[in-house]
């Protein structure tokens, strides 16, 4: 990277970081206040809607950060563009590719930095923020830790010792009592499909009886259970589509179609996160007529203004494409794709318009 380009992208660094802190607080007090709403349900306090918001603070900046991006270009090229460096910039002979360019490294820095942080620190970190609002709003007697469940009822205590792919229960072991609160038996399964009527699939089943002193021994390679577990308990069983990591995200769509069951909602959310490149590509790239050509003229504000409407404008539609290819059943690869190209292809008309 040169000199030039440094310039360029330091200057795009600091209007982004200064963007994607401002919005992502702005968004968070928004979250608190809701969260206030739930405060003296259950065991559910201030300070727990205060970690909650905490907690899901980094996913908040993973889904604003394409209008971060939008803002931060709207902001350093109009600056530039303002105190005339960018006609400098041309009348030296640096074409207008060269100075987008240098946006798109710092764009390709930014995605990468992204990419570390939805799949090590947003999911563990949304994970413990739904389970423990959950269980403080409902007062289960159910717990998800970090990779791991337990719930008891109906004289019977559920331990799953670890997940696959996030929401895959793997490595189960039921524990079954009599009244007087006496073992009577342990079913341990290798893994378990959850059906929609609320029934588990064991496999590869181990069913041990106790009857006295003696120990009666079942080998199966399927039974059916029919679940204690209440909706709202099911709930912290499964987590949300945008707490998992995109790779255990992947892995478990594809379980989903292998099993043929739905998983419309979690191949949307996938192809959400694919979209993110394209959708920062877009947002570079419609930024980039308010610096060149007759758009520079423009004030600070009017600029905002209008990057304000695209951004909104662009985060409806993709929202409602989305949910109507939930609806439509529609391919979700094209539901999350399409606006963005869409922009894309606008941006482009627009810039060679500018330049």
């Amino acid at each position: 990277m040169t000199r030039l380009e440094r310039y360029i992208a330091i200057a795009t660094l600091k209007a982004l970081l200064l963007v994607s802190a401002g919005l992502t607080i702005l968004f968070s007090l928004l979250e608190f206040v809701n969260q206030l709403h739930d405060v003296g349900k259950g065991n559910y306090r201030l300070i727990d809607a205060c970690v909650y918001v905490l907690l899901t603070a980094p996913a908040r900046l993973l889904q604003l950060m394409p209008a971060a991006m939008l803002f931060a270009c709207l902001f350093a090229l109009g600056a530039l563009a303002t105190r005339s460096e960018l006609t400098v910039m041309r009348a030296s002979g640096i074409s207008p590719t060269l100075i987008v360019g240098a946006v798109f490294k710092l764009a390709l820095a930014t995605l990468v930095a992204l990419f570390v942080l939805a799949q090590f620190v947003i999911p563990p970190a949304q994970q413990l923020a739904q389970t423990e609002r959950d269980s403080r709003l409902a007062s289960l007697d159910a717990v998800r830790g970090s990779n791991s469940f337990w719930a008891a009822g109906d004289h019977q205590f559920l331990n799953v010792r670890r997940f696959a792919d996030a929401n895959i229960p793997v490595d189960i072991y039921l524990y079954e009592f009599s009244a007087g609160g006496e073992v009577q038996g342990v079913i341990q399964a290798a893994r378990a499909e959850v059906r929609p009527d609320g029934t588990w699939l064991l496999e590869s089943v181990s069913r041990k009886r106790f009857s006295g002193t003696r120990i009666d021994t079942e080998q199966l390679a399927t039974l059916v259970w029919h679940s204690f577990l209440r909706p709202a308990q099911v709930s912290l069983l499964t987590l949300p589509a945008d707490s998992m990591r995109p790779l255990d995200l992947y892995r478990y769509v594809r379980d989903l179609e292998r099993r043929h069951q739905p998983a419309a909602r979690y191949a949307q959310e996938l192809w959400d996160k694919m979209d993110l490149p394209l959708t920062m590509a877009a947002m570079i790239l419609i930024a980039v007529p308010f610096a060149f050509g007759s758009l520079r003229t423009r004030g600070m504000g009017q600029r905002m203004m209008i990057g304000t409407m695209i951004g909104i404008i662009f985060t409806l539609v993709q929202q409602i494409t989305s949910y109507l290819g939930l609806l439509l059943n529609v391919s979700p690869a094209l539901t999350a794709t399409i606006p963005s190209i869409v922009l894309v292809a606008l941006a482009v008309y627009l810039y060679r318009r500018a330049v």
